[in-house]
């Protein structure tokens, strides 16, 4: 089995793979089971075993996997998880990062910037959609990672995320309050409740929808997909999000563990 580790800058998600499902009809082909934890930069090498040890055992699976897959935008988490492995296990993990191979040419000014969860949403989304694709992705930060025709990384745009805007607002405005974050009854909200929803998922969607609409402007068309934890609640108010994708992450990992095991026979 394969267990692909992508580490956010606020949740990890981890995702248990069948041996030989390498594509299929969607990211969750193959996908026999996942998990989401919050990410924890001071979280030891043993506390990782542990909480992966139970999350597996609980869902039925030993505490053995034949490979493991990592992306990680913390660098401590990282070393945390390198050490986890390498105490628990003889496997050599693949970890997305300089020097693996992606398929994917990354036509960025620097390469070497491009974050590894990015480029493990470009290759799954072309390997899927193909391309022209524009990936959106709702996390800490939203992305927006622009795939050309042939399959390379074009670059893209980063924008403030969705949870961690409105806490910079609650933040400042002392008369601003936690909600709640759902779709409201209206654009034009009855209460302050109510305005805030609408500023937060109307108002993404518009920023979403813009940039869409301008990357769409160096093309004659592209597909749009989402992923990330609040891709379910802009998408259906998007008009340009085709399609939700919310294992894309894991399956682009799993993409680039297969075509690093082939450079290895």
């Amino acid at each position: 089995m394969l267990l692909t580790i992508d580490v956010g800058n606020t949740q990890t998600v981890i995702g248990l793979y069948e041996d030989e499902s390498e594509s299929g009809n969607g990211a969750g082909e193959g996908l026999l089971d996942h998990w989401r934890i919050a990410t924890d930069a001071d979280r030891t090498a043993d506390e990782h075993a542990v909480i992966v040890r139970d999350l597996l055992e609980s869902a039925g699976f030993a505490f053995s996997v034949d490979s493991v897959a990592v992306c990680a935008g913390v660098p401590k988490v990282l070393a945390s998880l390198r050490q986890m492995i390498q105490r628990h296990s003889d496997i050599e993990p693949v970890v997305i990062e300089p020097g693996v191979r992606t398929g994917m040419p990354i036509l960025y000014d620097n390469p070497k910037e491009v974050g590894a969860d990015r480029i493990a949403n470009a290759v799954a989304a072309f390997d899927l959609y193909g391309g022209p694709t524009v990936v959106v992705d709702f996390g800490t930060g939203n992305n927006f990672d622009v795939i050309s025709e042939k399959g390379e990384f074009l670059g893209g745009a980063i924008a403030p995320g969705i949870e961690i805007s409105l806490e910079a607002l609650f933040g400042k405005a002392a008369a601003l309050g936690a909600i709640e974050l759902l779709e409201p009854r209206n654009v034009i909200g009855k209460s302050t409740v109510e305005s805030l929803q609408s500023g937060a998922v109307y108002g993404f969607t518009a920023q979403v929808d813009g940039m869409v609409e301008r990357f769409r402007k160096e093309f004659d068309s592209c597909t749009v997909v989402a992923t990330g934890g609040l891709a379910h609640l802009i998408s259906p108010v998007s008009e340009t999000i085709q399609y939700v994708e919310p294992f894309l992450t894991l399956h682009g990992l799993r993409i680039v563990y297969h075509r690093n095991q082939e450079t290895t026979l």
